[in-house]
């Protein structure tokens, strides 16, 4: 299946593939642009982290990975090879929800092996100020997440969730993005957003919602969820853990994959006899891998 957009930050136009991959080959970034260079979606391959989440390679940069690595992991989707011919992936409406719908389309097949999973088993907690960010021991994989702006539409709002039975999809996957229309210029002359745009983000002004309605009353905390899942799936395996965050943003969540993958004593790679019930798996071949 493929897609057609633009960048959020580059406002570049791109086209995006997604294939099917072999068993345990992971998520990989190919960029058709530059000879099908390959970047593996792995925290050792994080680069910037400030308003996305970008990986490098040898100097190839790969922008904005979180809406699609989220829909993946929410979809199971363990091994994926995703085909880019320019530097960002398209932000289209600014959510998962049309990645979701790709995967849909394209359908999933069970790989053959059982799944390995970090299962963690001892406390980590980061803080920076008044951020923070922890995972805990837990059986299944569940997010709680708070939020704190200063805005009459937003204030402080939290949700967690547990990523099972089907809650990425009803209560995730269409969170857009969002941002401030006083931002506009200063983002503007840092070279960001130039793909912005109300079709893309919740545009907020200062006293209220300048494209709305919402898809949920607290949609903007569901996004930063959104955002934590897609960062988390640079740990390259599926986390059994309890996630929760604070004012965290993509910076924190990604010290936390490399915390995590920098200190093994943490966690402990594993397997489960009763894999969790919205997890189906995308890899190897597939009936309509031709048509991807």
């Amino acid at each position: 299946m493929e897609c057609h957009g633009v960048g959020l930050h580059s406002g570049a136009p791109v086209r995006l593939r997604l294939l099917p991959a072999s068993t345990g080959e992971g998520i990989v970034f190919r960029r058709t642009d530059l000879d099908d260079f390959e970047i593996e979606a792995t925290g050792r391959n994080v680069a910037k982290v400030s308003y996305a989440t970008s990986l490098m390679k040898k100097g190839v940069l790969i922008s904005t990975t979180e809406h699609l690595l989220s829909a993946l992991i929410g979809m199971g989707v363990d091994n994926a090879i995703i085909e880019i011919d320019n530097l960002e992936l398209p932000i289209l409406d600014g959510s998962a929800q049309p990645f979701v719908d790709m995967i849909v389309n394209a359908g999933l097949r069970k790989q053959r092996r059982k799944r390995s999973y970090i299962r963690i088993v001892k406390p980590i907690e980061l803080r920076e100020g008044d951020k923070f960010i922890a995972v805990y021991p837990y059986d299944g994989y569940s997010v709680s997440y708070a939020i704190n702006f200063p805005h009459p539409s937003i204030g402080r709002e939290r949700f967690e969730v547990e990523l099972s039975n089907g809650n990425f999809l009803r209560e995730i996957a269409p969170a857009r993005t969002f941002g401030f229309l006083r931002d506009r210029d200063a983002m503007l002359n840092m070279g960001l957003i130039r793909g912005a745009s109300e079709e893309n983000a919740i545009v907020l002004t200062d006293d209220g919602i300048k494209n709305g309605p919402l898809r949920y009353p607290d949609e903007f905390v569901r996004h930063k969820v959104l955002d934590l899942i897609g960062d988390l799936a640079l740990l390259g395996r599926r986390l059994l853990g309890r996630i929760v965050a604070d004012r965290a943003g993509h910076a924190m969540h990604t010290a936390l994959v490399t915390r995590i993958l920098r200190d093994q004593s943490f966690w402990e790679e594993s397997t489960l006899n009763d894999e969790l019930p919205d997890m189906p798996d995308f890899s190897g071949a597939h009936p309509v891998a031709d048509q991807l």
